[in-house]
């Protein structure tokens, strides 16, 4: 089941190293779980990482994370992940991230990669095949 208004959904499975003592999944792993939706964000825009770079002269860098819980998800839960560029700057894109159970909402959030080169770690632009992928990608599920 698709989450309305994201580019990507996917599922997750909560596995049992993921929840602690209070039998709900420890907070930090949510990061490691926005982390895999955009990894497999860039897989279904045809741009993998870390290959999909590859030749640019460019990588990306996390600037900004910021996760709101609403809700707790446990044990073998099945999650419902949602990613979609909110926004492309000059040499960025801001991630949202909503995370579900059934269609409960249970975190929502935000990753804010910079462009930057690999060697000086300087902002520099995306590079047009990147943001061209994204625009495309984001601009396709909005006509569906």
């Amino acid at each position: 089941m698709a989450i309305q208004g994201y580019a990507f959904t996917m599922a997750l499975r909560v596995r049992w190293a993921e929840v602690d003592q209070q039998g709900i999944v420890f907070n930090a792993h949510y990061l490691t779980y926005f982390d895999v939706a955009i990894t497999e964000y860039w897989r279904a825009i045809g741009l993998p990482y870390p290959d999909g770079l590859a030749g640019t002269g460019s990588d990306l860098y996390v600037a900004k994370a910021l996760v709101n819980y609403h809700g707790s998800a446990g044990y073998d839960d099945v999650l419902e992940i949602g990613v979609r560029a909110a926004r492309l700057g000059n040499s960025s894109v801001t991630f949202a991230i909503e995370i579900r159970r059934e269609g409960q909402l249970l975190t929502t959030g935000e990753v804010v990669h910079v462009n930057a080169n690999p060697e000086t770690r300087r902002a520099q632009a995306l590079p047009a095949r990147v943001r061209q992928a994204i625009a495309a990608y984001e601009r396709n599920v909005e006509l569906k």
